[in-house]
């Protein structure tokens, strides 16, 4: 039962940072993008927590260099506040496609981005789906999907953690866990606490 399990988590380090990343990656990119430099403050001012400006019901697209869509990030609006150089999007939905055209939507109640984009947190409801379908290579995956309170991601370093419960679902295997902990430079995924895991049998081909 172990090895069997082992086995399976380990299927799910090659797929968790196409999942993860490329979704989180592009809305980073963007993020850090779109905000605009603050202008400098007076001197003696002190900043209060109060946005400087905010955009509702946005959604902003990025293109390959072929023109084929990339990644669209969309929100009911979304917040930049100077005094911690931080963006706050509200209702935010992240949808990117990787080499195949293959579609990863990520989802939560509200995104939370630092200054340089270095760090990104997805709350409430934070949910990542990625339909069934074949990698560029042709290979068959089975639909996966992602889903807890919260999701953090360290761009640089390439690790995404929680420290809530969260639930893997690859295909039908389930795995639910209190903490987790992904290494993509190192690729491995760390499941903490209260970890369960449903497998079911593989069908074998009819004759």
């Amino acid at each position: 039962m172990m090895a069997l399990l082992r086995s399976v988590l380990d299927r799910l380090t090659l797929y968790l940072p196409v999942l993860l990343m490329a979704a989180l990656a592009m809305a980073t990119y963007w993020l850090v993008r779109s905000t605009p430099m603050a202008a400098a403050p007076a001197p003696q001012a002190v900043l209060r927590h109060e946005p400087d400006y905010l955009m509702r019901q946005f959604a902003v697209q990025t293109f390959d260099a072929l023109g084929r869509l990339k990644s669209e990030v969309s929100g009911a609006q979304a917040h930049h506040y100077p005094d911690t150089d931080t963006l706050e999007i509200d209702q935010v939905r992240i949808q990117s496609y990787d080499a195949a055209g293959s579609l990863t939507t990520a989802t939560a109640a509200r995104a939370l981005t630092n200054g340089d984009g270095t760090e990104v947190q997805l709350m409430g409801g934070a949910r990542v789906v990625r339909p069934a379908g074949k990698n560029a290579q042709g290979q068959v995956q089975p639909a996966l999907s992602f889903a807890g309170d919260a999701l953090q991601a360290f761009t640089e370093t390439e690790r995404v953690i929680s420290d809530q419960p969260v639930v893997l679902i690859r295909g039908n295997d389930r795995f639910s866990a209190d903490r987790m902990d992904y290494d993509h430079r190192q690729r491995v995924v760390q499941l903490d606490g209260r970890v369960k895991g449903v497998l079911m049998p593989t069908p074998r081909p009819t004759p």
